[in-house]
């Protein structure tokens, strides 16, 4: 086990070869790589989380690198939205189609130092992965779409389509940012979104299993469940606790499972997956596949947090809110249900289920702003398909390519519902729950940035020709 450092053997060696070419028109995937690591050592030392400020000087840092490009100024723009922003810029075609537009966010999820094993905020590699907060979840990802875009400039590449780069601020939170991109930008042949989809690996052995595109995802919600109560001095307690109520409204919420739910997307995926997942996990894939009422099956995969979003609607407590001395009995207490609700379900029908669960007529149960957005599939367009298919097989030849739906909420919602066909693209191949997104010691291994530069520049030149 190597000792950790500012950054290791593959990010050190490129920074030097990037000292030795001068970062200039990089025209292959290894050339482009040197500068990607620039990049993204500085994205990632930038605390882009909410209320910090920092994403707008992320934006004008990235907004740097594509003017200097060539890039005019005019075709790139920051949005500021509240304390946040967005980045806009446009590659541009011929005009003869409908632009193209490519999603990402550069807002990561909050990480405390004393939390974490490593600066959250310092790039290091260490044991073959990238740590840092934004590796995996997805600065990442952002770096690699600017220095593809910077790469198809240095090469002349003159599209058919324009190509619009939609990078949101604020992502992980309100989604206002994105809000406002959809507002602006509903008019597109279709989006590439880099925050969805990709590659499995199978967790023995290492080799992939499958890729997914991402064409569906859950619907996103959040529900207040509030009790109040007299309150009163602690030294006389009394049966009437908000406290205590609410302890039992939060086991009945726990203990209760939505029934199973499928589609021809998560069926689709569950087959692919389930032939390289091997024991009794891979087995309740293929069978729920084929058996969507099987029992047992839905059982297995429900107890894997990994799966259970894919065939269930999961609610789950995410934050307490309760009393206001320390020496008084409680006047209120509330808790945050986080729903994300299987494609198809109304909202109303999961609150619903909700007040049915909890038993409890004096708890109110609030819908949380923003409101929740349902957005539908989309079309399994065939040029996406053989785009992105094109290129995993030049990676991987013969990995499964398939439909896949993300059991968590991404900016494509906005875009869907406005219209606009949406495509998870992901170039990343992970191992199932290897990457930490949101939680301590995020990484991504190392060789995902390579293979991404390449992944994106085959998928854009192929589409956009």
């Amino acid at each position: 086990m190597r000792a950790p450092r500012a950054l290791g053997s593959t990010a050190a060696a490129t920074l030097a070869f990037c000292a030795g070419i001068g970062m200039a028109h990089a025209g292959t995937t290894a050339e482009a790589l040197p500068e990607t690591m620039v990049m993204l050592k500085h994205a990632i030392s930038i605390p882009t989380v909410e209320g910090q400020h920092q994403v707008p000087v992320l934006a004008t840092y990235l907004a740097d690198k594509l003017k200097a490009a060539g890039i005019p100024a005019g075709d790139i723009e920051i949005i500021p939205v509240g304390e946040t922003a967005a980045l806009v810029a446009r590659y541009r075609g011929t005009g003869e189609g409908k632009p193209i537009l490519l999603s990402g966010h550069m807002d990561v999820v909050a990480a405390k130092r004393q939390d974490w094993s490593r600066d959250p905020f310092t790039l290091i590699e260490q044991n073959g992965y990238l740590y840092g907060r934004g590796t995996a979840d997805m600065k990442t990802a952002v770096v690699v779409l600017i220095e593809t875009l910077i790469r198809l400039k240095h090469e002349g590449f003159k599209p058919r389509h324009d190509l619009i780069l939609l990078l949101s601020g604020d992502e992980e939170t309100a989604m206002a940012s994105t809000r406002e991109l959809a507002r602006r930008y509903h008019d597109a042949e279709f989006l590439l979104n880099a925050d969805a989809g990709g590659g499995t690996l199978n967790p023995d052995t290492g080799k992939p299993a499958l890729y997914q595109i991402q064409a569906a995802e859950k619907t996103y919600a959040d529900f207040r469940i509030a009790l109040t109560s007299p309150g009163g001095h602690s030294s006389e307690p009394t049966a009437d606790n908000a406290i205590y109520r609410l302890a039992r409204i939060i086991d009945r919420v726990a203990g209760y499972q939505f029934p199973p739910m499928s589609n021809e997307i998560t069926r689709a995926s569950l087959r692919a997956l389930g032939a390289h997942t091997p024991g009794p996990l891979g087995a309740a894939m293929t069978q729920f596949a084929a058996h969507p009422d099987d029992a047992a099956a839905a059982a297995t995969l429900s107890a894997d947090p990994a799966y259970v979003g894919q065939i269930r609607t999961t609610c789950v407590a995410t934050m307490l809110n309760g009393g206001h001395a320390l020496n008084a009995l409680p006047q209120s207490a509330s808790v945050n249900v986080n729903c994300r609700i299987f494609p198809g379900t109304p909202v109303a029908s999961v609150r619903d289920t909700l007040v049915k669960v909890i038993d409890d007529k004096s708890a109110s149960v609030t819908v949380l702003s923003p409101p929740p957005v349902a957005s539908p599939a989309s079309p399994l367009r065939q040029d996406v398909i053989a785009a992105v298919t094109d290129a995993v097989h030049q990676r991987f030849p013969g990995v499964d390519v398939v439909p896949g739906m993300s059991a968590g909420a991404s900016d494509s919602m906005y875009f869907r519902n406005a219209g606009v066909p949406s495509y998870g693209i992901d170039a990343s191949f992970t191992k199932p729950d290897d990457s930490f997104a949101h939680g301590l010691n995020e990484k991504l291994p190392a060789s995902e940035v390579e293979a991404g530069l390449e992944f994106w520049h085959r998928v854009l030149v192929q589409l956009a020709k």
